[in-house]
């Protein structure tokens, strides 16, 4: 945890928190936080700063807070995956948002198995939970958002136009003949398939709708990798 994020519940005034959960745990037994050492800190969605502790107990931490900067600049994308094996999904988000990932939209895929859209990381608390824990990386403060679609076509034909409207349009695709390119400055947005890829119907509905199959090469790559790979090569 390399910055404490705050959320409006623990703020007892506009620079006064008082934390008593995971992270006194964590600011106790990891770094064995003293009154009077000071502490990185983050509001959820605000700006980010520096806290004196100023009382502690085994019960919570009373931190004084100096505002100082703004989160880092997000990246200029929106990041559509096929929904991968719950296992992945929690390293993925962590991932993602410690990238810089904003927008991000899990859609389903022929691929997808049911079972994975009942994986109970997909519930509210448990995206919240990797998201903080990707944030308390980065030392960033804006939350990103997470989106679930069921269903690949009414998502590709009523949602994802206006979704990736005035943006470079890539589908990572095996079967793709362009290279990813590289530093890219415009805004993105960028489909992922499952492992081994979209099926050619699915790949025929994203072209359809104004993307660019694109190839990291020969190499079938899992999601948990291909994702940061071609964020690193496209920013």
């Amino acid at each position: 945890m390399n910055i404490a994020l705050l959320f409006e519940e623990d703020f007892i005034s506009p620079n006064v928190a008082l934390l008593s959960d995971r992270r006194l745990k964590h600011l106790q037994e990891i770094r064995n936080i003293q009154q009077g050492d000071q502490i990185a800190v983050g509001k959820a969605n605000g700006m980010i700063g520096q806290a004196n502790v100023t009382q502690i107990t085994e019960q919570s931490v009373q931190l004084a807070i100096t505002w100082t900067k703004q989160p880092p600049t997000p990246l200029p994308i929106t990041l559509i995956i096929a929904l991968p094996r719950p296992k992945m999904v929690k390293r993925i988000i962590q991932t993602l948002t410690t990238m810089g990932v904003k927008e991000l939209y899990f859609i389903n895929s022929y691929k997808v198995e049911k079972s994975f859209w009942q994986s109970p990381w997909l519930t509210e608390p448990k995206l919240l939970e990797n998201v903080i824990l990707g944030l308390e990386q980065a030392m960033d403060t804006q939350l990103p958002n997470i989106h679930l679609r069921k269903r690949f076509k009414p998502f590709v034909e009523d949602e994802l136009p206006a979704i990736a409207e005035n943006s470079l349009r890539l589908v990572a695709h095996p079967g793709g003949h362009q290279s990813c390119p590289i530093q890219v400055k415009q805004q993105t947005t960028l489909a992922i398939g499952p492992e081994g890829g979209f099926i050619p119907y699915e790949i025929e509905k994203l072209l359809g709708c104004g993307f660019e199959a694109v190839t990291l090469g020969d190499r079938i790559l899992r999601t948990e990798t291909a994702a940061p790979v071609l964020l690193s090569k496209l920013f």
